[in-house]
């Protein structure tokens, strides 16, 4: 069996592979992976004659080491394909993983993680390879129900309270203004001040603006106001089938309403417009049916199980990373890489 292998930094190379897949979201393209701030996107890229397997992740340094690892991007990303991953060969998979290793040997990695995309099968081809770990299950709608379909499936307080946003007036619409990317990144700043949220979770307005405005994307960003105050907005992502509400964020003096419950249901009505499959709504923090969870499950009662995967290609040195850091090379950790923990928690 002839195949070949390519390790792909450019956008152009990148995205060509990322359209021709048989599903892909803007989690995998080279622009998205680009606005990553913790490393160096890279694409690995196993090929037939007929097919490719495309592995999109991050290199970071290792903090006093040679070694680097892989990382997910925030979201939800893992391998790409021409085909369906369930209809991959045995030996396809073992080849791939034989050149996977290789690949993580020549950059220098111990390790790799990301969190799957729940809309591809990648488990088949990554279950031999590591290991995949189940992280709660992540909520969506099925967006070829007619709207009152999917509203009669509401909670029905849930249910009565749209309503009764939807006759406060508020004003809903597209962002078209440069001044209205930054109101909102001011907005969504608050709200993660006010949860008290990680850095990492503090994307600035040329994030936002990036997402916005690449030519390859047709993301909005969709705004609740009264009169002329911005009290609500989400910054949405739109794929091939799906629509997702990727970011968004409340006025603190509108908490008590709500307006996020509108915001929602007017998602999906987007994502119908747009012809999509599937709002993707999404879980809890950190896979946890908590109070986010419980908020999107008012919405739908459609789950699919939400994973993550974590591989250790050079054991040895994993093991000394570990050492470095005082942790037990044989407790079993719930953050990975382990030796990334306690940098993780401050």
């Amino acid at each position: 069996m002839s195949y070949q292998c390519l390790i792909i930094r450019t956008k152009v190379e990148w995205d060509a592979y990322v359209k021709r897949t048989y599903n892909y979201e803007v989690y995998h393209t080279w622009y998205y992976h680009s606005l990553n701030v913790e490393g160096e996107p890279v694409l690995f890229i196993y090929e037939e004659e007929n097919l490719f397997i495309g592995f999109p992740l991050i290199k970071r340094n290792i903090e006093e080491s040679s070694h680097y690892d892989m990382t997910s991007v925030y979201g939800y990303a893992g391998p790409i394909s021409n085909i369906d991953f369930k209809d991959i060969s045995q030996s396809t998979i073992e080849s791939f993983k034989h050149e996977f290793n290789n690949f993580l040997k020549s950059e220098q990695c111990v390790c790799a993680f990301t969190r799957l995309y729940p809309f591809l099968n990648q488990q088949y081809l990554l279950e031999s390879i590591g290991g995949v770990f189940p992280n709660g299950s992540t909520i969506y709608m099925d967006l070829s129900l007619t709207i009152e379909e999917q509203r009669s499936r509401y909670d029905k307080r849930l249910k009565r309270q749209i309503k009764k946003l939807r006759e406060m007036g508020y004003t809903i619409k597209n962002a078209v203004d440069p001044s209205e990317i930054t109101a909102f990144t001011k907005m969504y700043h608050k709200n993660m001040d006010r949860l008290g949220a990680s850095k990492s979770y503090y994307f600035d307005e040329n994030y936002f603006s990036g997402l916005l405005n690449a030519s390859e994307f047709e993301n909005e960003l969709v705004l609740i106001y009264d009169g002329t105050e911005m009290i609500c907005g989400a910054l949405i992502l739109i794929s091939e089938a799906v629509v997702r509400n990727h970011l968004s964020a409340t006025s603190e003096r509108y908490l008590k309403e709500s307006p996020s419950k509108l915001l929602t249901d007017e998602i999906s009505m987007i994502g119908r417009r747009l012809g999509k499959k599937i709002f993707h709504l999404g879980g809890g923090v950190g896979g946890k049916e908590d109070s986010l969870f419980k908020f999107k499950s008012h919405f739908s009662d459609l789950r699919i199980n939400d994973s993550i995967w974590c591989y250790v290609s050079d054991q040895q040195s994993y093991n000394e990373l570990l050492h470095r850091k005082g942790l037990e090379l044989n407790r079993e950790y719930n953050f990975f890489p382990a030796y990334r923990q306690a940098k993780a928690n401050n």
